[in-house]
């Protein structure tokens, strides 16, 4: 099967296997419909996810039996972890997040952020090394997570900060939008190539190329 990257709640998950990593994409909660990434380390078969946005059930019917050893949180907005206590206390996951939001995870969640990583932190399990890249904007802490690939092309997770036709929303907020706008086309755009795959927190996919002549018209649109 060709991976799409199309999914949607209540739908099946699609399957995007790497040399090294396997990534599976599911959509959870019909109004929202977040998604929501499980990465599998092929040589070990260790696993992470990607926002518990919510459907805990479903999240733990998909990641399997061999749990998952880390979850990891974009951002703090509210549909992004919904599910995090149900996932936690199932696996003894340990908690990823960035550290400016890490304590808003908390207060939603009641659930204690045991790794409040910064920019440039990394992420491991198994063989599999994230980068983090603190964007900031749509939340003061909202991080992406890059596996750059080395026997491929860059694959990059990015929360509520980037989508396909522009970056997320930061509710009227000019200063906001700057940073955004800013730290996207510079860490983002400015240090990774066209080939980039990235996987957003609801929708479709994309690629960097796809989206870069964009860039301009986004700035002068404003969010």
């Amino acid at each position: 099967m060709v991976y799409t990257g199309n999914v949607a709640p209540g739908g099946t998950p699609d399957v995007r296997e790497l040399q090294h990593l396997i990534i599976t994409k599911v959509a959870v909660d019909e109004k929202m419909s977040n998604n929501c990434y499980i990465l599998r380390c092929r040589a070990t078969d260790k696993q992470v996810l990607i926002d518990a946005a919510d459907e805990g059930t479903k999240l733990l019917e998909v990641i399997g039996a061999s749990g998952v050893a880390k979850v990891l949180t974009t951002h703090s907005h509210w549909d992004h972890h919904r599910a995090l206590s149900v996932v936690t206390a199932a696996t003894g996951a340990v908690t990823v997040a960035g550290e400016p939001d890490a304590d808003d995870i908390t207060k939603q969640t009641e659930v204690s952020i045991d790794d409040r990583v910064l920019d440039g932190d990394t992420v491991e399990f198994g063989d599999i090394r994230l980068q983090v890249i603190h964007i900031v904007g749509h939340t003061p802490g909202s991080v992406c997570f890059l596996y750059d690939d080395p026997d491929g092309t860059p694959h990059l997770w990015t929360g509520d900060s980037l989508f396909p036709g522009g970056v997320g929303n930061t509710f009227g907020d000019a200063d906001a939008f700057a940073s955004l706008i800013n730290d996207v086309e510079t860490k983002v755009f400015g240090a990774l190539p066209d080939e980039t795959w990235f996987y957003p927190g609801h929708g479709n996919d994309s690629t960097l190329g796809a989206e870069r002549p964009h860039l301009p018209e986004w700035r002068e649109r404003g969010w």
